[in-house]
């Protein structure tokens, strides 16, 4: 882990690619059942258009294990996502800076109360329930044996998110905006143009 550099920004070819890279190293040093079939992608909406440069038409990246393979990369192909497994789409903007930081199970916990936090004043504040659209997708399963492969040593630093994090180099984005120790972006603490600003980065009309 200390040997591991910012290869990009958060949902960058450069991130995508490394992230499945190390995804594949951790679920190959696991002893994973011969016939499991299951599939990660994350694909990020609304990201800036200099993450989509050179015919790149999805932000996003995939880890598949299927008929005895650890395969990952750039993209989310439909034959991953057409497998039992972690599936989701969300705005770019609306994880992209607290993804840089680095925590275990409790400060997991705490980012995803920070987030809820996030979201519920952004509903309040365009005055309509969900604009986000959080949710709706694919019933996310976990079989024991990946969670710990992509979880191993996350309390000393190390699993799939430390890593990622660590891969993820700053966006502009949020220089200036306010956040928690975390990074999670403070929308009440926000200037009005601000507030304007990161909904539009993350495609929702005022």
């Amino acid at each position: 882990m200390a040997e591991l550099k910012p290869v990009g920004e958060f949902g960058s070819k450069a991130w995508c690619e490394a992230c499945g890279k190390y995804g594949v190293q951790l679920l190959q040093e696991a002893d994973l059942p011969a016939d499991l079939q299951w599939g990660f992608s994350e694909t990020y909406t609304h990201p800036p258009a200099r993450l989509l440069t050179g015919g790149r038409e999805l932000a996003a990246y995939f880890i598949m294990v299927k008929d005895g393979e650890v395969t990952a990369g750039d993209g989310a192909p439909e034959e991953c996502r057409a497998l039992p497994g972690f599936h989701v789409r969300l705005q770019w903007a609306a994880i992209c800076n607290q993804s840089r930081a680095k925590y275990g199970r409790a400060g997991q916990r705490q980012r995803s109360a920070e987030e809820k936090v996030l979201y519920a004043a952004i509903e309040e504040y365009v005055g309509r329930p969900n604009p986000l659209g959080l949710g709706g997708g694919p019933k996310a399963v976990w079989p024991p044996e990946i969670g710990a492969a992509l979880g191993k040593g996350a309390e000393e630093g190390g699993g799939l998110h430390n890593i990622a994090a660590s891969l993820q180099s700053p966006s502009p984005e949020f220089a200036d905006l306010p956040t928690t120790e975390l990074g999670v972006p403070v929308f009440t603490a926000m200037t009005e143009e601000q507030k304007k600003s990161f909904l539009a980065l993350c495609g929702v009309a005022a």
